[in-house]
Order: structure tokens, then C-alpha cells, then sequence
């Protein structure tokens, strides 16, 4: 069967503890967990080598060089993960650096993960896909197709997300360059630029590892 592998990494979001106790942290928050409570609340536990800052957790377990952290909160509303699992299905990881939410997740088809994505953003502010790996159905295209977005700039991202959501990549077109030149501000000219090297390198990806 056909599926998608995908990374969403969601920018300084508000709703996450775990994701603000890791800005300015020497180390990541990971193996991020959650479990509802039969009063109402929500237990968390996530494992780092650095001390939280934005959250009360307390070390409930040490490996030495690490220790797993413990805080709970109150079950008013579904935080990202527990969203994406309502919406879509498990979360395979969850880890938080710099601030920021890293969630990795399998769905059966993009056209979910497309719908999921849009219906994040309007929930949680701005998301981006990080990495994408689309499996084949037949034994012929068995390989996986790994998409590293970590390899285009932010503008080259930008120009991308723009144009796709304005459905430039659509037959027949949505909209042309002069449009999605004027959305994001540029020239036409820059506009080609950017999403040419943007498509260069993940073709060069492509070509390279499929």
C-alpha cells in the first residue's frame, strides 16, 4: 500500500510547555509523552540533559547523562499532539528544540496530510513539513522517495508553500509567476529564481536517492 511519512515542525507554538521549556536549552526535549488522568488532567513526561525552564516538571527518573521530567496540566483543550491524534491518527515522535514542536507522523495518503496541515495552521499558527518520505505501491517503485525540505532556505520554502497554495503548480494554473510574485512581494524574475533552485535541489535529492 501507498502511505506518507512526515515530519511537521510547528514554530514557537503557544499551546506547547514542553516545546517552550526547550528555547535557549544546550539540549533537545525528547520522547515527549502524554497520558489523560480520570480527574481531568493531563500527565506529560519528556527526557532531556538540560533543566526545563517554562514548565513545573519535576526529574521522576535519572540515566545520568539525562532525566526524565514530569509535569501535569489541565485537559481544557487537545494540545498539538493530542489534535493531530484525534484528527489523523498516532504520533510516531514528538521532540522539541529552539522552541520549536517537531512531530513526526504516518497517514495512508497525502491528500490527509494536506487537509491535516491546513486544518493545523488555522489551529496552531505556523507549521511547516520538515521532511516528507512517500512509499509505492508496486514492487517496481518498492523504494522509498525521501524529500529533505531542510536543504531549501526559508525564502526558497516560502516560495514554494506560496505557489503551491495558490495553486501554481495545478493544470491548468490557478495562478502564473506574476501573481505569486506579487503575493509574496518579489519580481517576477526573483520569483523563477528562487523556486527553480528550489526545485533544482529536491530533484538533485530525488535523483540521489531514489
Amino acid at each position: 500500500m501507498s502511505g506518507v511519512r512526515a515530519e511537521f515542525v510547528f514554530e514557537r507554538p503557544a499551546q506547547c510547555p514542553v516545546a517552550a521549556s526547550s528555547a535557549g536549552a544546550d539540549d533537545s526535549l525528547r520522547d515527549i509523552s502524554w497520558a489523560s488522568e480520570s480527574d481531568g488532567t493531563v500527565t506529560e513526561q519528556f527526557r532531556t540533559a538540560s533543566e526545563p525552564s517554562e514548565t513545573d516538571a519535576e526529574a521522576v527518573f535519572d540515566y545520568g547523562t539525562q532525566q526524565v521530567y514530569e509535569f501535569e496540566r489541565d485537559y481544557d483543550e487537545p494540545c498539538i499532539c493530542e489534535y493531530i491524534e484525534q484528527a489523523l491518527g498516532p504520533v510516531a515522535d514528538a521532540h522539541a528544540v529552539d522552541g520549536n514542536l517537531h512531530v513526526t507522523l504516518h497517514a495512508s495518503d497525502v491528500d490527509g496530510l494536506r487537509d491535516l496541515l491546513g486544518d493545523l495552521t488555522d489551529q496552531f499558527g505556523t507549521v511547516r513539513v520538515e521532511y516528507l518520505v512517500q512509499s509505492r505501491d508496486s514492487v517496481a517503485e518498492s523504494r522509498l522517495v525521501p524529500v529533505d525540505l531542510r536543504r531549501l532556505t526559508d525564502r526558497q520554502q516560502e516560495v514554494l508553500d506560496t505557489a503551491h497554495e495558490m495553486g501554481y503548480f495545478e493544470y491548468p494554473r490557478d495562478s502564473n509567476a506574476s501573481e505569486v510574485a506579487a503575493q509574496l512581494d518579489i519580481e517576477p524574475s526573483t520569483f523563477t529564481e528562487h523556486l527553480n533552485a528550489a526545485q533544482s535541489k529536491l530533484l538533485d535529492e530525488l535523483l540521489a536517492r531514489g
